[in-house]
């Protein structure tokens, strides 16, 4: 199958690039003269809106939004989410690798873990580590790097990929096409030790356009013990063929090293947030992202976009794993400390896209086919449970030369999607689609706590999904949208692994399945009020869980299986106002708020000896309230923003667990509300400087508890500092 895919891809590539070449030679070229533009945008970088077909995208009647980074005062330089995604409703947000390592977003009740609800993208290509085996995106560029970040929710997902959450694609700068060479440089500093340097050149010769970055940020942490050390490197390279054939070559890279400083109980975290459990254990994810992007505009009414690319590295960690309340201390027989433990997963995907747009008459309007194929191919190699040094440093040497588990988990995926925008009128739009998914998941391995029968498992993913979207123009500036369309979430390589020999794993586990569905309102009213009020609900199929169950012999043993299925309903409101604006200022008030009802429709799960119904009870990590309001105030090139964000409390377990255990484990999320402010000032279009003041009233609080990585408890968010950035473009 592989080969004969690879020689399907050599031939396409072959034909488009032998078409190509004949284009070009009927084609004259003329140089032209370059001249530059330039004046004060007086305007926020404000949430904006796509065309109904974005590049080879049909976006039309669903939930978008476009946020533009390049001037948002914001914290880049430690990616502070609920700044940078400070206008979008319902955007959960929490931080556990450390303050700027990783960008952890859900929307719509859905899990934040490394954003792995979403299909995650750069520049179009896809950077989840493996959306068949562990779909957290572990790569992250950094924000100063940004240009924008495209958002589309859970029922635009036929087109990119079946996750229930939808899709976030970071669009990264381009070079300054009427410079042959162009730099960039953006320094931060802050509290607890930050530093961060970035740094970019860009520009084009003849027909070569390249663009390379290369950041460095180091901090001390907010708490003990959490210092971190992060690179990012891209390069990218664009030529034109002709004014209709150009091909990209991009390489990313993103790495940190980050020092875990433990989790909490709620009684150490009440005594001093700040304070650390651990001091031996590491955290290191080290990924490149390779891609070649073929961009072909055949005629006026067809496109072709074909992305091949990979995206290979490790995440490594060593760790003392255990409770908070188990110290990590010297042993006095052996004046050491514990032995720590090593897991290492080698990420191997590799994926190639192929879409093609076809613009057509039907009637007197013109109407939009796209369709495409997606191939991946993925080997995850998970080492896990190794036996490590008794050191304090970053060591992943083993004392012991195996892995307590030391599996493979190989999938290969076919998907054929097609989505039709009809232009039933001027004003009323329609897109429906479809998408196929064939493949399979393969793991195979040792685990040394059960025999090797046990251990084989497939995993078959093969589902034809539908959907259906509308939009109908009330007038030039607001209109009515919704859709509904179907999504899945592939079992992962963690659904499928026994933790302990007395868990045992369903032979028959099936991948989530369910839908969204969305209806709002959007637009603009009296030219001062921006809104988009819109009515959703997700229905979330065959969660994954754990049951007791007995055996022949009446002996007790824990089932990993589908244990039942939710529903998430809500809210979600934005809308700005200008309290007064100008030419050359504007002040306004926004705010992005959302109310969220998740409940489990069914189900049972284990809780200690005993299992109990589900039926009723709210989803966890799924606050009620989710609120950030803000004032702006912009005058030319000077922007402020006091914003204040708020969360209700969350359930951290199915049982919904109101009073925490003592270690900390289980137990409500308490409720919080931050302040922050932020500015930025930009000087005749080659000076930038901001300044922030995160958490302004130095509020404590905590966003969730985890229960596996990086340690089951309370992790704390961090407590008031200050940024401050200065940048310089040539």
């Amino acid at each position: 199958m592989n080969l004969k895919i690879s020689i399907s891809l050599l031939l396409c590539l072959l034909f488009i690039f032998n078409a190509a070449a004949q284009t070009l030679d009927s084609i004259k070229f003329q140089t032209l003269n370059t001249f530059t533009v330039q004046g004060y945008r007086a305007q926020f970088a404000e949430v904006k809106q796509l065309e109904s077909v974005h590049q080879t995208y049909i976006v039309s009647g669903k939930k978008h939004e476009v946020i533009s980074i390049q001037d948002l005062p914001a914290n880049l330089a430690e990616k502070t989410g609920r700044q940078i995604f400070a206008k979008i409703p319902g955007a959960f947000v929490y931080d556990m690798d450390g303050s700027g390592n990783q960008m952890n977003i859900s929307t719509r009740g859905l899990d934040p873990h490394r954003s792995w609800e979403y299909n995650v993208r750069q520049n179009g290509v896809m950077t989840n580590s493996d959306v068949y085996a562990y779909p957290a995106s572990h790569y992250g560029p950094p924000m100063e790097a940004v240009q924008r970040i495209e958002l589309l929710r859970g029922a635009a997902s036929l087109q990119y990929g079946a996750q229930f959450g939808g899709m976030l694609n970071y669009v990264i700068k381009q070079a300054d096409t009427s410079k042959v060479f162009g730099f960039e440089s953006i320094n931060s500093v802050g509290s607890f030790g930050l530093f961060s340097s970035f740094n970019a050149v860009g520009g084009k010769k003849g027909r070569l356009m390249y663009y390379a970055y290369y950041q460095r940020r180091v901090s001390n942490g907010y708490r003990e013990n959490s210092r971190s050390d992060a690179q990012a490197q891209f390069v990218s390279l664009k030529y034109d063929f002709s004014k209709n054939f150009c091909a990209k070559l991009e390489l990313g890279r993103s790495t940190y090293l980050y020092q875990m400083p433990g989790p909490l109980t709620d009684a150490m975290f009440a005594q001093n947030p700040r304070q650390a459990t651990r001091s031996r254990n590491y955290f290191n994810p080290d990924v490149y992202v390779p891609s070649l992007t073929i961009e072909w505009q055949i005629n006026p009414s067809t496109k072709v976009n074909w992305v091949n690319s990979a995206l290979l590295g490790v995440r490594n960690s060593v760790q003392f794993i255990g409770f908070a309340d188990l110290r990590d201390t010297i042993i006095g027989s052996t004046r050491q400390y514990g032995h720590r433990q090593v897991d290492i997963d080698q990420f191997n995907s590799y994926t190639s896209e192929f879409r093609l747009q076809k613009d057509y008459e039907l009637g007197r309007l013109s109407n939009t086919m796209i369709l495409g194929l997606r191939y991946i191919n993925n080997d995850l190699h998970r080492q896990q449970l190794g036996r490590g040094s008794t050191g304090t440093d970053f060591d992943l040497t083993l004392t012991s030369p195996q892995f307590g588990r030391d599996m493979h988990l190989k999938s290969q995926n076919v998907a054929l999607f097609v989505e039709n925008l009809f232009r039933i009128t001027e004003k009323l739009e329609l897109s429906a689609g479809m998408r196929f998914e064939n493949g399979v998941s393969r793991m195979s391995g040792v685990i040394s706590y059960l025999s090797n029968e046990l251990v084989p498992q497939d995993i078959v993913h093969r589902y034809p999904l539908f959907g259906i979207n509308g939009q109908y123009k009330i007038d030039a500036n607001n209109k009515i949208y919704g859709g509904w369309s179907q999504a899945y979430r592939p079992v992962i390589f963690s659904d499928m692994v026994p933790a302990t020999a007395l868990e045992q794993t369903d032979p028959n586990l099936k991948d989530a399945l369910g839908n969204n569905a969305e209806f709002g309102f959007k637009g603009t009213l009296t030219g001062r009020l921006t809104y988009d009020v819109n009515f959703f609900q997700v229905f979330y199929q065959n969660r994954i869980g754990t049951l007791v169950l007995t055996d022949d012999n009446n002996k007790p043993y824990v089932w990993r299986t589908n244990i039942g299925d939710s529903r998430t309903r809500g809210i979600e409101l934005y809308a700005e106002y200008a309290l007064s604006e100008s030419k050359n200022h504007k002040v306004s008030f926004f705010t992005a708020s959302t109310y969220m009802d998740g409940i489990y429709l069914n189900g049972q799960l284990r809780n200690g000896n005993e299992n109990i119904s589900l039926k009723g009870k709210t989803l966890e990590i799924v606050p009620r309230w989710i609120s950030r309001n803000g004032l702006q105030i912009l005058y030319k090139a000077f922007s402020s923003v006091l914003q204040f964000s708020y969360v209700s409390e969350s359930y951290s377990d199915a049982t919904n667990t109101v009073i925490p255990l003592a270690n900390g484990t289980r137990g409500l999320v308490p409720e919080y509300g931050i302040w922050d402010w932020n500015m930025s000032f930009r000087l005749r279009n080659t000076y930038l400087f901001r300044l922030g003041i995160n958490n302004l009233t130095d509020r404590q609080y905590f966003t969730r508890r985890p229960t596996i990585y990086p340690g089951p408890g309370v992790w704390s968010s961090d407590g008031r500092s200050i940024v401050a950035s200065l940048g310089v473009k040539i």
